[in-house]
């Protein structure tokens, strides 16, 4: 009975946590891979904010088409390994192969921040080690959610993304007359 109870407190107590994610693509109707990845999203939590789609030149490895990008708050009860999990889940069901780093993909789905949480594990760090150096991150980011804090810099997004350097190409597609977002 004990044993029961404490259960239920412990499920009843979790609370959600907002996460913030990007997702891209650049091979097959990127579009419709963007739009079927943040369907599958609402079985991790429920989807609070959404950006606009962005058209961004590949980094690192740039022998490869352009991706388009955008950026998710997601309010979710799962712990950060489990919500990777279901990520890295949803992309090998929409069909992510691993085949070269930073190569070509229909579907990327990365956590950035995750709360004010800071974590260092095998397979996962949060925030992003990336983060701070990507425009095609921060910018739609920074659309969505400027005032989110990363818990090491002490620096807002906003912050952040003011303090890039030129360079990479992102380009905000436009949304339809009707106010829209570009997804439809």
């Amino acid at each position: 009975m004990l044993a029961s109870a404490g259960l239920e407190i412990r499920h009843w107590c979790r609370v959600p946590k907002r996460v913030y994610l990007s997702l891209g693509s650049n091979v097959g109707d990127r579009r419709a891979n963007l739009r079927a990845a943040i369907e599958r999203l609402g079985r991790f939590g429920r989807v609070v904010a959404l950006s606009s789609l962005y058209e961004t030149e590949p980094v690192e490895f740039t022998a490869q088409a352009w991706f388009l990008n955008c950026a998710a708050v997601l309010e979710t009860e799962k712990p950060p390994r489990q919500l990777l999990k279901a990520l890295l889940d949803v992309e090998r069901r929409m069909g992510r192969r691993r085949i070269e780093k930073k190569g070509p993909r229909n579907i990327d789905i990365d956590i950035l921040l995750f709360a004010d949480s800071i974590v260092e594990t095998k397979g996962l760090t949060i925030p992003h080690p990336a983060l701070h150096r990507r425009r095609f991150v921060l910018e739609p980011l920074a659309e969505i959610a400027p005032d989110a804090r990363h818990p090491v810099f002490k620096k807002t997004v906003r912050e952040l993304h003011e303090e890039l350097p030129p360079g990479q190409v992102v380009r905000r597609l436009p949304q339809k007359a009707t106010g829209d977002r570009p997804w439809d």
